[in-house]
């Protein structure tokens, strides 16, 4: 069932669908944010890829390293703020425009222990509101967050790796800076320590300072559709059709919890082939074509395909 849906990714940085971008997914190039706030450099990985734009990578180098080789997807950016951000402030996760409850599947509320349990202990939100949401304070939910140094502007190109890997710790005096917050050196130590409140409130996203990070998980998996969890699978096909898959689609949200600016949203579309060679066909104006183009040729949506 799955072959019958492609995956097509947009950012911005907003909701407002004006300004979102398309993501060209396992690419080396990375889409830039730039707001008066913060500076972006955003990064989307999907192993197995299967989605818009034609012809983007299947996979990336990033799933060939040791430390990824499990798992389905990566979020990474580079982070340089323009003002200070409080360490309490920053939240990352997930949100929708509409009610999804009516939608969600018998067994979820196990399937949320166990992400609380397995995956983020600090993830709060209310997935059965009207607007439904999971954040968790940034500096506990990340996986890997990489302090730099201070620099006049976000140089990309400085200090790039093709694989796309991004090591816990720090570069130059950001390390520094670590140790005297007293940040645990390790990925785990640092996730927990943060969990405290009190310990985020320390904690300064300083303007003009680089911030890698990158957020990944082996339970998402994008190719097949499904949530994968130790005792716990769940195919998202199973419980919307196309016309609901087009509706809800899912967000990645990183915003600030006190003035609620946002600094990025992404958008994971799920759209169905036969919809997009449908309009295709209709847009050509030709009836006595295939696929929406003439006969003897396949057509595959791309994304100028899409309003």
């Amino acid at each position: 069932m799955a072959d019958k849906y492609l995956l097509h990714v947009t950012a911005g940085p907003s909701y407002d669908p004006a300004l979102q971008q398309p993501v060209h997914v396992n690419s080396l190039d990375p889409i830039q944010i730039r707001t008066k706030q913060v500076d972006i450099d955003l990064f989307v990985r999907i192993q197995n890829y299967r989605g818009l734009p034609q012809g983007a990578p299947r996979t990336s180098p990033y799933f060939s390293h040791p430390d990824h080789v499990r798992d389905q997807y990566s979020i990474a950016f580079n982070l340089h703020p323009k003002q200070p951000i409080s360490g309490n402030a920053l939240i990352f996760g997930n949100d929708f425009e509409r009610p999804i409850r009516d939608r969600l599947p018998p067994g979820f509320g196990k399937a949320m222990q166990i992400v609380k349990w397995l995956i983020d202990p600090g993830l709060d939100g209310d997935p059965y509101a009207d607007q439904p949401h999971l954040y968790g304070p940034a500096l506990s939910s990340i996986n890997v967050l990489r302090v730099g140094e201070k620099q006049p502007a976000l140089d990309h190109a400085s200090d790039f790796k093709e694989d796309g890997v991004i090591k816990e710790g720090g570069d130059g005096d950001g390390e520094k800076v670590r140790e005297e917050k007293g940040v645990p050196p390790d990925a785990a130590g640092r996730r927990k320590h943060f969990l405290a409140e009190a310990k985020r409130k320390e904690w300064e996203f300083e303007a003009g300072r680089l911030y890698r990070v990158d957020f990944f998980n082996g339970y998402l998996d994008f190719s097949e559709f499904a949530v994968k969890l130790p005792g716990f699978s769940l195919s998202i096909l199973r419980f919307m059709d196309a016309k609901e898959l087009k509706s809800h689609a899912l967000r990645y949200v990183l915003k600030n919890k006190e003035t609620d600016e946002v600094y990025f949203v992404i958008v994971f579309n799920v759209l169905l082939k036969d919809d997009l060679i449908k309009e295709k066909a209709e847009t050509s104006g030709d009836r006595d074509t295939v696929d929406g183009k003439p006969d003897g040729e396949t057509f595959e949506p791309q994304a100028e395909d899409l309003d």
